[in-house]
């Protein structure tokens, strides 16, 4: 019998990837949890985009949507707006997000947890895996630290978002990292 796994998405083409890879060793359940995408109408297209590719590529994966809660975001980095993209900001919002999977994976009795973060080049899989596994401690809940970028991760999702016709958006989804944008340039193997 497969482990259940809770899988914190950021994006439809970040989680095409990351749910493909999954499924032959989890029974996958989607955590659509992103306050950090403070234009309504940007995080409805997203949301959409999520459904969408579930429907279309992952009809027996569930999705599981949490309250859009902006405010509690803006609250969780205020004092941090003028951040560069990857730094302090990012590592509130990394950690804003995964304790909501964690403690959703906790209270639906799912056997683990982890999230599509990984996979893209932009984000720092260790300074996501090291704040995941300390929110793992706290509920009891284990983190599979997947590296999704690597064995071409990222690329896999790109052609999966083309083939797909999937929105891809060239920012975050915080309006501070239009401000602020993410340097470009493998920080780890991809």
């Amino acid at each position: 019998m497969k482990k259940t796994m809770l899988l914190h998405s950021c994006c439809g083409p970040c989680s095409s990837a990351v749910i493909e890879r999954l499924l032959p060793d989890y029974d996958v359940a989607v955590f659509y949890y992103n306050p950090n995408i403070t234009d309504r109408k940007e995080y409805e297209h997203r949301f959409s985009e999520q459904k969408r590719l579930l429907a279309e590529a992952f009809p027996g994966v569930k999705l599981v949507p949490a309250a859009y809660d902006p405010e509690r975001w803006l609250e969780a980095v205020k004092g941090l707006e003028n951040e560069p993209e990857g730094g302090a900001r990012c590592s509130v919002c990394f950690k804003l997000r995964l304790e909501e999977a964690a403690k959703a994976a906790k209270e639906n009795g799912f056997d683990c947890f982890d999230t599509t973060l990984t996979v893209s080049p932009h984000k720092n899989y260790a300074v996501i895996s090291n704040i995941a596994s300390e929110i793992s401690e706290r509920w009891g809940v284990p983190y599979e630290a997947g590296n999704y970028k690597k064995k071409d991760g990222f690329r896999r999702s790109i052609e999966l978002s083309r083939q797909y016709g999937l929105y891809r958006q060239d920012f975050c989804g915080c309006e501070y990292s239009r401000w602020h944008p993410a340097e470009t340039g493998p920080e780890e193997e991809l």
